[in-house]
């Protein structure tokens, strides 16, 4: 039944995360709810992204949203970004990690409200100021994760790219941090292939139905949806994190 629960899981949070960023607001509490090992769930967060951003990447790279000289450009960055991220979760303890985890929740959902530029322009061209910031959210998504996707949208949002191909770059740079971040728990040991393989089949599914349909959506209703669960799982991973302390 585990297996159930970490497919709808996947599924949900990638369909969301894809089309609006902060997926990982939904899995990684709902994750923890189940009663996994802090260190294996951000390990199988990383695996499913992994795969379910290079599927939805792949899909926008065929359809012509994606310029490759810009990934290219950015990829590299958001690698080392997450090797580094990576390397710095694994040194830490079970309960560190744990607190380290709820605390960013709480500051991801506050990224989930930054407002995007909704720019009706074709700029296929990420600025070079950008690219620091694109190493910094690797480093982030390498150790933790949920909400990276919303600060790369509203990164290249800002920056006047298209909608679709600030997916598309998102979704690359996800991909490779994530790669990074997986090579570093896999090498540690983290890494539970049983929470991973069903995480991420259900990811991968939520990500295809996400591409197809995110020139088609309102995003307003998705963000409100997310944002509403997140408040509400936060909640009960605070009172589960204290309860267990106190």
């Amino acid at each position: 039944m585990e297996w159930l629960w970490l497919f709808g899981i996947g599924l949900i949070a990638t369909f969301i995360g894809t089309l609006s960023g902060s997926g990982g607001l939904i899995n990684v509490p709902a994750m923890i709810l189940l009663g996994l090992p802090i260190h294996s769930i951000i390990s199988a967060n990383k695996f499913s992204n992994m795969l379910s951003s290079f599927s939805s990447f792949f899909v926008l790279l065929r359809r012509k949203e994606l310029v490759m000289k810009e990934a290219f450009k950015t990829g590299p960055i958001a690698l080392v970004g997450g090797v580094c991220g990576g390397l710095f979760a694994s040194s830490l303890s079970e309960q560190a990690l744990q607190l380290f985890a709820a605390s960013l929740l709480i500051a991801a959902l506050g990224i989930s409200f930054l407002k995007k530029r909704q720019s009706s322009t074709t700029l296929k061209k990420v600025p070079t100021k950008a690219l620091p910031f694109l190493g910094v959210i690797g480093w982030y998504d390498g150790s933790f994760g949920p909400g990276q996707a919303t600060l790369q949208m509203h990164l290249f949002r800002q920056s006047g790219l298209s909608y679709l191909f600030s997916i598309g770059l998102t979704r690359f740079n996800t991909f490779l941090s994530c790669t990074g971040a997986v090579l570093v728990y896999f090498m540690s040991g983290h890494l539970n292939m049983a929470i991973a393989i069903p995480l991420a089949i259900g990811s991968i599914t939520g990500a295809q139905i996400s591409v197809r349909i995110a020139d088609k959506l309102s995003l307003s209703q998705v963000n409100w949806l997310l944002r509403t669960m997140t408040i509400l799982l936060i909640c009960q991973v605070c009172y589960s994190i204290f309860s267990n302390h106190f």
